[in-house]
């Protein structure tokens, strides 16, 4: 039984020490495969081509938490997420981050500042503003605390409607009450049929005028376009996105030139290389005793 690395050598030499240490079969590349049946386990971003080459593979790992890019994989073989505190911690701080900049009107004052224009707004309590926060996973729970903690009122939306403690949860038949009652718009949502082109004209037309949006799930939920609209029609007072679609996007892009939004690119969060090795340990004990998977997709849900 040993684990294939599909990634970086520095990653590579990091996973080597921690799975060295604990005693565990670790192959740092596909060069270094000399018995590919002794391949149980592949951790990657993006598997390798031919994944049948390995005819006892059990388990996926994908080194981040989104696994909405990858392809079918072969049957019988399970795919796991990265679980790692270190992943929630930054999105978290990109969220942060995000909400503050939109309450505070840094769009607005990034822009009058380049044109070297001193005017002020009135600035606003963080208590008298609701952020909306959809996909209330582990996240989206991290979040919502540390917002709450900073004095905003939050509100969740997931498809469940699942209770969070101290947050009111709206669930898949109380979306438009969700939308209408948030001034600044969060999304964490994993990137599904449902969730594709979710947030088109449509959807911000039921948004507050004025409202602001935080975007760190996957791009191809944004419609850009109807981003636009929103835009110039004052739906939306500015946004921040850490995706896009397409992503990159183009240089000649008309959202890179667009003051009302403020761009990062797909920085939110990266997966620490310990952490991950350790999450990958844990997928190969959990298989090993019979135990649930950790981060273990459902491919029908898409999460």
């Amino acid at each position: 039984m040993a684990l294939l690395l599909h990634s970086t050598p520095e990653r590579g030499a990091v996973w080597g020490h921690i799975f060295a240490e604990a005693g565990e079969g670790f192959i740092p590349d596909e060069a270094s495969v000399t018995d590919p049946a002794q391949v149980t386990h592949l951790a990657c971003w993006t598997p390798p081509a031919d994944l049948s080459r390995y005819p006892n593979l059990r388990t996926v790992i994908c080194v981040g938490a989104g696994t909405d890019h990858f392809p079918a994989l072969p049957e019988g073989v399970a795919l796991s997420r990265t679980i790692a505190p270190g992943i929630e911690a930054m999105v978290r701080d990109w969220v942060v981050m995000a909400t503050l900049a939109l309450h505070r009107d840094l769009p607005f004052y990034l822009d009058h500042a380049a044109r070297g224009e001193w005017q002020p707004r009135p600035a606003r309590l963080a208590r008298t503003r609701r952020v909306g926060i959809m996909g209330m996973g582990r996240i989206g729970r991290l979040a919502a605390a540390s917002l709450q903690a900073l004095g905003f009122a939050v509100s969740g939306y997931s498809r469940s409607g699942r209770p969070v403690e101290g947050v009111e949860i709206f669930g898949a038949n109380r979306l438009d009450a969700f939308l209408a009652g948030t001034d600044i718009l969060v999304c964490l949502l994993p990137l599904t049929d449902e969730t594709r082109g979710l947030m088109g004209s449509a959807f911000f037309d039921r948004l507050p005028q004025g409202a602001g949006l935080v975007h760190a799930g996957r791009g191809a939920q944004l419609d850009m376009a109807a981003l636009r609209w929103a835009l110039d029609s004052g739906r939306l007072s500015a946004a921040m996105l850490d995706v896009t679609d397409p992503e990159p996007l183009p240089a000649d892009h008309w959202a890179w030139r667009d003051p009302r939004v403020l761009i990062t690119p797909h920085i939110a969060a990266h997966t620490d290389a310990k952490e991950g090795a350790r999450h990958a340990l844990a997928v190969i004990r959990a298989d090993r005793d019979g135990q649930p998977v950790p981060g273990l997709v459902d491919r029908s849900r898409g999460y």
